[in-house]
C-alpha cells in the first residue's frame, strides 16, 4: 500500500522516552504518519510496541516528549482526549466487560446505557453491517464472558470500528483470526485506508506486514533501529532487523512415537454457553509425539484443552491415562500424572496478574520440594528457579520480584513456557503457545516443544495458525464442532486440503476415528 506523495502529517511523535525504574522501555522515539498510510511497528517482545502506543492512546505518560495529532500537542495521559481526536485503538490485552453482552461492550463509554436516546436499534444495525463487512461474527447479544478468545478479540476490533476513528492503532489484532477473517479485515482496511485512514500496525506475522503496510518501522530494546518502505525490504531482512542476527527455524525430524500416555475413547463433553463440547471424539497422545489440532476458534478446542487439563470429565466414553482408567479428574490429578499446561489466555488462566515472577513461576509446584519443606515456603529456591527461567527463557523484566502485570504479554507467555518445560512434563499441552511471539520467540518455543518430544513428552499442539500446525506436528487432526477427524501423517496433507475439514467437509461417518 503505497503512501499518498505529500500527504498530510496526521501524527507525529518526536523523542520520547518511557522508563519503569531502571528499565528503558521507549528511548527517544521519533516518527510521522501520514493520511492514508499504514505503518507496520515491529520488534521483539519487550521491545516497547505497546509501551510506545499506550503514550499515544493516553494510558500512559512520557518522561520526555511530545505527541501531535493533526497539528495539535495531544494532552498526555488522556484517552478520551485521543478518542476526541480521532485516535482509536484495539488493545493487545482484552479491555472488556465479561458481564456485558457484546453491544454493550461496543456501546459503553458513547453514551448513557438506560437513555432512550441511545439509539439501540440504530446501534444494532450498525454493529451488525460492521460485522458483515468485516467478517467479524459475533452474537450482540452475547454475554462477553461466554465468548471464546477469537470472538472477544472480534468484539475488540468492532469496538474500535465503531468509532470512526481517523487514525487507528492495531496492537496484534489478528491474532485469533482465521486466514479468512485476516484476509477480509484488511480488504476492508485498504477501503478505509483510500477514504483517509490512517493505521500503526503492530503484528508479529511478517507476511501480514508485508501484505497491508507501506512502511516498517522497527524497534529494538526500546530503540528506532530501522525504518523502510515495505516494497524495498522482505520477511528475512525483516526479521533479521528485529531480532539483529539470523534467525533458522527448528527443524522435525522423523522418529518412532512411544506407547500411548493419554486416549480418549468415544468422549462427550457438555456444552458450554456458547462454545461447543467433544462428540464422541478417539483421540491418542503417545510418547515423543506431536499431535496438532487444527480447526477455526470456537469449534471445540477449549473443550479438549479443558478435558487434558482437568477442568473437564468426560458425560460419555472413556479416558486413560497411562494404560489406567484415572478414578477422580480435576487439575490437581492431572499435574500429579505429569500433564503440564500452556493455557490459551495467559492472563485469566496462565497468570496472576498482582502475584510477582517469582510467585506465578511456582503456581503449579510451590507444595513440591524444593520451594516447600515440611509445610514452609522455601523462597530462596523459588526466586532462584525464577531467575533460572528468566535468563533460560530471555524473559525482558525489571527481575523475579517484579508483578507479572508489567510484562509484555510474550514475556509472560516466556515464563508460562519456563515454568511447563523446566517441570519435565510426560504430557504437554501447549494451547496457542506463541500468540502474540515475535518471530524470534516463536522460533525458540518450537525449538523446546522439539526438545520435549524428542525427549519422550506427548505434545498436544493447539493452534489456529495453520502453518505452525503443519510445520510442528508429526500427526494432525482438525476439530470442527467438537467433532475430530481421523490423523493425517505429517506431509500427507496439503493446506488446502485441511482447509477443507476446517470448514467441516468431510466429517460424515467414521470422520472421527483415530
Amino acid at each position: 500500500m503505497a503512501r499518498e506523495a505529500g500527504a498530510e502529517v496526521v501524527l507525529r511523535l518526536d523523542g520520547i522516552t518511557k522508563r519503569f525504574g531502571a528499565l528503558v522501555a521507549n528511548d527517544a522515539i521519533s516518527f510521522e504518519l501520514r493520511r492514508g498510510e499504514v505503518i507496520a511497528l515491529l520488534g521483539e517482545n519487550g521491545a516497547g510496541k505497546t509501551t510506545l502506543m499506550n503514550i499515544l492512546f493516553g494510558h500512559y505518560t512520557a518522561d520526555e516528549g511530545t505527541v501531535e495529532v493533526f497539528g495539535h500537542p495531544l494532552p498526555p495521559g488522556h484517552p478520551r482526549a485521543a478518542l476526541a481526536a480521532g485516535v482509536g485503538m484495539v488493545h493487545q490485552h482484552f479491555t472488556l466487560a465479561d458481564n456485558m453482552t457484546v453491544l454493550e461492550n461496543i456501546l459503553l463509554g458513547t453514551g448513557t446505557l438506560l437513555s432512550p436516546r441511545l439509539g439501540r436499534g440504530a446501534a444494532r444495525a450498525r454493529v451488525a453491517r460492521l460485522s458483515r463487512d468485516f467478517g467479524l461474527s459475533v452474537n450482540p447479544d452475547a454475554r462477553v464472558g461466554t465468548l471464546s478468545v477469537g470472538e472477544r478479540q472480534r468484539v475488540e476490533i468492532l469496538k474500535a470500528l465503531y468509532r470512526e476513528a481517523r487514525i487507528l492503532i492495531l496492537d496484534e489484532p489478528t491474532a485469533v483470526l482465521t486466514p479468512q477473517e485476516t484476509t477480509a479485515l484488511f480488504e476492508t482496511l485498504r477501503k478505509a485506508v483510500a477514504l483517509g485512514l490512517s493505521v500503526i500496525f503492530i503484528s508479529h506475522k511478517l507476511g501480514e506486514v508485508m501484505a497491508i503496510s507501506s512502511r516498517v518501522l522497527v524497534l529494538r530494546h526500546g530503540r528506532l533501529v530501522g525504518a523502510v518502505a515495505t516494497a524495498d525490504t522482505d520477511r528475512h531482512k525483516l526479521a533479521e532487523m528485529m531480532v539483529g542476527a539470523e534467525i533458522t527455524a527448528p527443524k522435525l525430524s522423523d522418529r518412532t512415537p512411544g506407547p500411548a500416555l493419554l486416549t480418549l475413547s468415544n468422549v462427550d463433553t457438555p456444552r458450554r454457553g456458547n462454545t461447543p463440547g467433544l462428540n464422541a471424539v478417539n483421540l491418542t497422545l503417545r510418547a515423543g509425539q506431536i499431535t496438532g489440532l487444527a480447526g477455526v476458534s470456537g469449534n471445540g478446542q477449549a473443550a479438549l484443552a479443558d478435558l487434558v487439563g482437568g477442568l473437564e470429565r468426560p458425560a460419555h466414553g472413556g479416558m486413560e491415562l497411562h494404560g489406567l482408567v484415572p478414578d477422580d479428574w480435576s487439575p490437581r490429578a492431572a499435574l500429579a500424572a505429569g500433564i503440564a499446561r500452556i493455557p490459551e489466555d495467559r492472563h485469566k488462566t496462565g497468570t496472576v496478574a498482582d502475584f510477582t515472577l517469582t510467585e506465578n513461576a511456582i503456581l503449579e509446584r510451590y507444595a513440591e520440594a524444593p520451594f516447600s519443606r515440611k509445610g514452609w515456603m522455601d523462597w530462596s529456591a523459588a526466586e532462584g528457579f525464577a531467575r533460572k527461567i528468566i535468563e533460560t527463557y530471555d524473559v525482558r523484566c525489571p527481575g523475579p520480584a517484579a508483578r507479572i502485570r508489567l510484562l509484555s504479554g510474550g514475556n509472560m507467555q516466556k515464563l508460562i513456557l519456563g515454568r511447563v518445560l523446566e517441570a519435565a512434563p510426560k504430557i504437554i499441552l501447549a494451547n496457542q503457545p506463541v500468540r502474540g511471539l515475535d518471530i524470534g520467540a516463536v522460533t525458540f518455543v518450537h525449538s523446546r516443544l522439539i526438545a520435549a518430544r524428542d525427549a519422550g513428552a506427548a505434545v498436544l499442539l493447539i493452534s489456529e495458525d495453520l502453518d505452525e500446525v503443519m510445520a510442528l506436528s508429526d500427526v494432525i487432526h482438525v476439530i470442527y464442532e467438537g467433532r475430530l477427524s481421523p490423523a493425517f501423517p505429517r506431509g500427507t496433507t496439503t493446506p488446502a486440503e485441511l482447509g477443507t475439514w476446517m470448514a467441516g467437509h468431510g466429517f460424515g461417518e467414521g470422520a472421527d476415528a483415530a
